[in-house]
C-alpha cells in the first residue's frame, strides 16, 4: 500500500473501514515526506559513469550528444542542482573518438558550487570535469577536497 498516493488511500479506506489505521499512517507519512534539499554545502565527488548503458540502442549520429545529456542528467540527480555546467575537457573526452564511438565508461568529478551571480534563480550549480584514468577497475565513488 505504500506506493499509493494519499488520495488513493482515502478511497480504499472508505470502502474498507478496517484499513482506517493503515490509511492514517500512510497519509501522515505522505504529508511528512520532505523535499530533498540540494544542499548543505559545497562538495566535490568523483564518480565513474557507465555511458554504455545510458546510450545503448541510440542511433549512431546521436550517441555523443546523448552521452553529454546523460552526464548532465547524472550530475543533476547526484548533486541535486538544476544548473549543470560541462567542462570543455570533458566534452572533448566524450567526442574524442567521434560521434558514434563513445567510450563505455568515463570518470568525472562533480563540484557543487555556490553561484556568484546574485540575480540567478539557482543558488548552487554543478561543474562536471573530466578525470583521466588508466583503468576503471576497482574505482569507487569518493569525496574529494573541494579546493582541488
Amino acid at each position: 500500500m505504500s506506493h499509493y498516493g494519499a488520495q488513493a488511500l482515502t478511497k480504499i479506506s472508505t470502502k474498507y473501514p478496517r484499513f482506517r489505521l493503515v490509511r492514517t499512517k500512510y497519509i501522515e507519512m505522505a504529508r511528512e515526506k520532505k523535499a530533498r534539499s540540494a544542499i548543505k554545502d559545497v562538495i566535490a565527488r568523483e564518480y565513474t559513469v557507465n555511458l554504455h548503458k545510458r546510450i545503448f540502442k541510440i542511433g549512431n549520429k546521436h550517441r555523443a550528444p546523448k552521452a553529454i545529456d546523460a552526464l548532465r542528467k547524472f550530475a543533476r540527480t547526484a548533486m541535486g542542482t538544476k544548473d549543470v555546467r560541462i567542462d570543455a575537457r570533458l566534452n572533448k573526452a566524450v567526442w574524442e573518438h567521434g560521434v558514434k564511438n563513445v567510450q563505455y565508461r568515463i570518470r568525472v568529478r562533480l563540484h557543487r558550487k555556490r553561484n556568484e551571480d546574485e540575480d540567478s534563480a539557482n543558488k548552487l550549480y554543478t561543474l562536471v570535469t573530466y578525470v583521466p584514468v588508466d583503468t576503471y577497475k576497482g574505482l569507487q565513488t569518493m569525496n574529494v577536497d573541494a579546493t582541488e
